[in-house]
């Protein structure tokens, strides 16, 4: 089964309010994304990996990351939107493909054996994403007061990896395509079918790197990885 890996590192970080895009800021004097793709060859179920960058980025340093990193296949440049930048990255894929797997390229905590179930589970359902159960309280907020509090029973916090059959996926973003419709993820498309999307469990670690604090707290679990 041949499995590849769309890896999106193409936002440009406004909300962590730094000087480069946040998938080419350092942890520990590596960027972000070579820690990403560090779990990615090193989980044995995944083939090859496409990388989906800004333009400008593929333009300076496109060939750096392709001949850097022996599991990266293929640079593409994104699209307007992460939806965008995912599909782009999804006509990239070999056309031998049968399994795709979407990555955050900023979610550098996931591990080979979470990715792994993650393929497996889709091979067996169609589609499966990571995410664990929500353990805060929840609150329905409007113009600053609490309107109530909403029942965290069935809720799930999602994450990535997620993995999909590659005819189903194909037929996700043709729908989303026809309708103009755009999902906060690549699960919320097949949702989108009427299909059924298998949940595996993630992890409290598998954290995405979007604000400075998750710096820092990034820095800590690579010291602890050490």
């Amino acid at each position: 089964m041949k499995v590849g890996a769309i890896i999106p590192a193409a936002g440009r970080g406004t909300r962590i309010g730094a000087a480069v895009p946040k998938q080419f800021m350092e942890l520990q004097g590596k960027p972000l994304l070579h820690h990403t793709l560090k779990v990615f060859a090193a989980c044995e179920v995944i083939d090859y990996v496409v990388l989906v960058m800004p333009q400008a980025d593929v333009d300076e340093s496109g060939d750096e990351w392709l001949h850097g990193y022996d599991i990266v296949r293929k640079v593409v440049a994104g699209g307007p939107q992460r939806q965008d930048s995912v599909y782009n990255g999804f006509q990239a894929l070999e056309e031998s493909t049968e399994i795709a797997v979407v990555h955050d390229g900023v979610r550098p905590f996931a591990t080979p054996q979470m990715i792994k179930e993650t393929v497996e589970a889709a091979g067996q359902h169609g589609t499966a994403i990571t995410a664990i159960p929500v353990s805060d309280t929840i609150k329905q907020v409007a113009d600053g007061f609490v309107e109530r509090t909403v029942s965290r029973e069935g809720l799930w916090r999602v994450q990535t990896p997620q993995a999909f059959q590659y005819g189903l996926l194909q037929e996700a973003f043709a729908k989303a395509q026809k309708d103009s419709y755009y999902g906060t993820d690549e699960g919320a498309l097949v949702e989108y079918l009427g299909k059924q999307v298998k949940i595996v469990s993630g992890s409290e670690l598998n954290i995405k790197i979007t604000r400075k604090e998750d710096l820092i707290l990034g820095e800590s679990l690579l010291s602890v990885e050490k």
